[in-house]
């Protein structure tokens, strides 16, 4: 049978096609430029700073998958600390791991003082292998109680209301932001982040009024269309919404290309199309 007019092999076809493409990288760019310039303005309208923690599972987690949720809390003001949850040490690695751990912060702008690893026998760094959620869910509270990380409900991760004064926001929230229960990868050590904070959230042994916020995890095809995902982000159901601009996409690269021992082939494909070094989209647990 002939091929009709719009067969996909017709010059009109892919003009077509063509046009689409463009449409969608336009309004994505405009997108971009539309959320930086509405961030640059809160900033600019005397955002109050404060503490936020993101917890991850392995040195480059916070690059690789948390990138624009860190720059858009230091954006709206605040302090991001890491806590990460192993140290990386599945080829032996561990110690050059948490070095280029500190380096990809630094980049990101947090210092040293303001990450911590958990280097724990029993948490090792393994996607074969679930962490026990006792545990990590103990070692979590711990570090918690330890920094006592203060943060306003402006793109928050964690807030406590006994610290907040009376100028604060009326809402105060406390919120935890990790992987969700896909782990963005499907690593065993992601969703066991997952599995802890969903079980201090469930037993309500999280502090009173405390919320989980979780990285929302795509299909194969949206993780890899890089800032193209943000015009499907803008229209899907979601809690909360980081994107990056240009330059702070760069910036994320930047952090991720200080993790030189994991920067295998597939990783630098990763840099040019991933979704995650442009947009965090999160859900309420």
């Amino acid at each position: 049978m002939a091929a009709g007019p719009w067969c996909w092999g017709t010059p009109a076809a892919l003009a077509a096609l063509l046009l689409l493409l463009l449409l969608l990288l336009g309004g994505a760019r405009r997108l971009r430029r539309g959320r930086a310039g509405s961030r640059g303005r809160a900033r600019g309208g005397g955002a109050q700073g404060g503490r936020a923690l993101v917890l991850t599972a392995h040195p480059d987690d916070e690059a690789m998958f948390f990138a624009p949720a860190l720059l858009g809390l230091r954006s709206a003001g605040a302090a991001p600390a890491v806590l990460c949850c192993s140290a990386g040490n599945y080829y032996n690695q561990g110690e050059i791991r948490k070095k280029e751990l500190e380096q990809s912060c630094y980049v990101l702008g947090i210092p040293a003082s303001d990450v911590t690893v958990i280097d724990h026998r029993d948490l090792p760094d393994d996607p074969a292998v679930e962490w026990d959620t006792q545990l990590l869910a103990t070692l979590v509270l711990e570090h918690i109680e330890a920094k006592n990380i203060n943060l306003n409900m402006l793109c928050a991760i964690w807030q406590w209301s006994r610290g907040c004064s009376s100028s604060m926001p009326e809402r105060k929230d406390c919120k935890v932001l990790t992987f969700d229960a896909g782990g963005v990868s499907g690593h065993a050590n992601h969703i066991s982040l997952y599995t802890a904070v969903r079980y201090l959230h469930s037993e309500g042994k999280l502090p009173e009024g405390c919320r989980v916020l979780v990285l929302e995890s795509v299909n194969l095809f949206r993780k890899y269309i890089s800032f193209l995902d943000v015009l499907i982000s803008c229209l899907l159901p979601r809690d909360e919404l980081f994107v990056l601009t240009e330059e702070e996409t760069e910036q994320a690269k930047r952090a991720m290309r200080c993790h030189r021992s994991q920067l295998l082939w597939f990783r630098q494909l990763y840099l040019l199309f991933s979704r995650y070094l442009v947009l965090n989209s999160l859900r309420l647990l």
